[in-house]
């Protein structure tokens, strides 16, 4: 059984930074892509930022240039560090595994930015 736990959520001034982590215990084989989503109040979940498997980076039209994803596998750990962070940016934001056919998903994490 995999589980994804996120960590490194908070608030922050627009135009500042916060940096998301998610540990993942667990083995899968066959994974496709890890990534990380958002989901802010009255809206639908969305993709920020993703790594499939083969080295293809995916990163949502609206943090292009702000925000970094990375893959550690050695830890099993996932990075995402956001920059010039914006009000729009405020959501819940989870972490995200795809693979043998089925998405797991992290409890998801608080970011709050204030203008």
């Amino acid at each position: 059984q995999v589980q994804l736990t996120e960590s490194g959520g908070g608030v922050v001034q627009a135009g500042g930074s916060l940096s998301l982590s998610c540990a993942a215990t667990g083995t899968i084989a066959d994974i496709w892509a890890v990534g990380w989503y958002r989901q802010a109040p009255g809206k639908q979940r969305e993709l920020v930022a993703r790594a499939i498997s083969g080295g293809r980076l995916d990163y949502a039209d609206s943090v292009k240039g702000r925000f970094t994803i990375s893959v550690d596998d050695s830890k099993s750990t996932m990075h995402l560090v956001m920059n010039s962070l914006k009000p729009d940016d405020t959501a819940v934001y989870y972490c995200n595994l795809n693979g043998s056919g089925r998405d797991y998903w992290g409890q998801g994490t608080q970011v709050t930015v204030s203008s």
